[in-house]
């Protein structure tokens, strides 16, 4: 009984492990399409970095998958979700501000996807931890690129309602 419950806490493990592949597919996709939708130049520039980071954090995750060495399947739910995001950030229903909004709380997600894998890999055991351990390095990313999407959206945000741009003086951040 015991191994067929470590079977399923693994395949469970190769499930959420694809369904962060996804959605690293979505994340980078969409940082394409920011880039191109975006006439900042610094907001550029950050999406660029973000997408270079994220590129290589799917390098990792292919890496950590084949190491895993269990195969799994995302969910349907989330395939059908991702697949919901890919024509909202291709669409014109939302604007710039809207789409970086949407972006953050799919980095979100990912960040929260890939903390539950490691987590979750402690209690399974040494050999899944152990493969699972560069997940750390894109779930650090991750963590970084939600902070400096708050940023943008602040930017973003004060342009839309404002046509301004915020006052980021030392007091203004203070808030």
């Amino acid at each position: 009984m015991v191994s067929t419950l470590d079977d399923t806490k693994r395949i469970a493990i190769a499930s959420k492990l694809e369904e962060m592949k996804a959605l690293q597919n979505l994340l980078i996709e969409n940082e394409q399409k920011l880039i191109s939708a975006c006439a900042d130049q610094e907001l550029c520039d950050r999406f660029r970095d973000m997408l270079n980071d994220d590129q290589k954090n799917m390098g990792i995750l292919d890496t950590v998958i084949v190491q895993y060495g269990v195969k799994g399947e995302p969910k349907q739910t989330t395939v059908q979700m991702v697949e919901e995001a890919r024509k909202l950030m291709s669409g014109s229903e939302l604007t710039l501000f809207e789409k970086v909004g949407q972006h953050e709380l799919l980095k979100h997600k990912q960040t929260m996807t890939g903390l539950l894998i490691h987590k979750a890999a402690q209690v399974v055991g040494a050999d899944i931890e152990a493969a699972i351990t560069p997940l750390n390095t894109v779930n650090f990313e991750n963590r970084a690129h939600q902070e400096q999407l708050k940023g943008i959206l602040e930017i973003l945000g004060v342009r839309e309602l404002t046509g301004k741009d915020p006052d980021q003086g030392i007091w203004a951040r203070v808030q």
